[in-house]
């Protein structure tokens, strides 16, 4: 009995010996944890744990986007008011040139030296004006005319050389006052071959005056106003004063042309 036994396992080697040279590999066991255990589904590729790692998707960026609301605007600044002109400051002093402001600081001598010439033979048509010629008529308050059309004329006395004509007068023509939106109270002399257009700024040295910066325009031809400064030939300065309810003039001493004196009488 132990013969044939043998035999056959030495059958079962040889045929297992057999096998292995067949196939030429080795037989292996499988690794183990080569799946999650507990299931049978393969591990998630690249792309859906680059997708797991971002977090939940939201519906709303799923669907078509919202359509922004652009920010509600803010609303419009006012605008800054208009520069002044002359500068655009209160203070006739930073306007006026030095030898204007010389020249009105001499208007008590202006008014003595053109008196004493004209009086010499138009004394009876300088009583007829009244109060315009009166050096010390100035009144004091309300001194700014309220802005509108105004007539106006002007009289000049004495003579700039001691040569020439010692009074004359001149018709009516007419004038404005303006209130700008920078500010500035505006005398212009619109009609006249002798034009002015200037501003009018308090004197904190005196209360009965204010004080007149501004500059001539000659003739028909020039439809404009010089800037003050910019042609000095052309250049006035001058109180300005209330002589009665609604009459002012303005008082120009020692002009660059003509005569010694120079008012302007304004009346509604």
């Amino acid at each position: 009995m132990r013969t044939p036994l043998l035999s056959s396992v030495a059958l079962l080697a040889v045929l297992a010996t057999a096998a292995c040279s067949r196939s030429g590999e080795p037989a292996r066991s499988e690794p183990p944890e080569a799946r999650p255990a507990g299931t049978g589904a393969a591990l998630p590729s690249a792309a859906a744990a680059a997708d797991a790692a971002k977090g939940p998707v939201s519906q709303s960026s799923v669907e078509s986007p919202v359509e922004s609301q652009s920010p509600a605007e803010p609303p419009p600044q006012p605008l800054p008011p208009p520069p002044g002109e002359q500068g655009g400051v209160d203070q006739w002093r930073l306007v006026a040139s030095p030898a204007d402001e010389d020249r009105l600081s001499r208007l008590n001598r202006a008014w003595r030296q053109a008196l004493r010439e004209a009086n010499h033979d138009h004394g009876a048509e300088i009583d007829a004006l009244g109060l315009l010629l009166v050096p010390d008529a100035a009144l004091s308050g309300r001194l700014q005319p309220p802005p509108g059309d105004y007539r106006c004329r002007t009289v000049k006395v004495g003579s700039m050389s001691g040569d020439g004509l010692s009074y004359v007068a001149y018709p009516w023509f007419k004038c404005t006052i303006e209130l700008s939106p920078g500010g500035d109270l505006a005398l212009t002399k619109t009609t006249g071959s002798q034009r002015t257009r200037g501003l009018l700024y308090p004197d904190p040295d005196n209360d009965r005056r204010l004080i007149y910066i501004g500059a001539q325009a000659w003739g028909d031809g020039e439809k404009g106003f010089p800037v003050y400064s910019q042609m000095p030939e052309r250049d006035q300065i001058g109180a300005f004063e209330r002589i009665g309810q609604t009459r002012w003039r303005l008082v120009l001493p020692w002009p660059k042309q003509e005569s010694k004196l120079d008012v302007m009488e304004l009346a509604k």
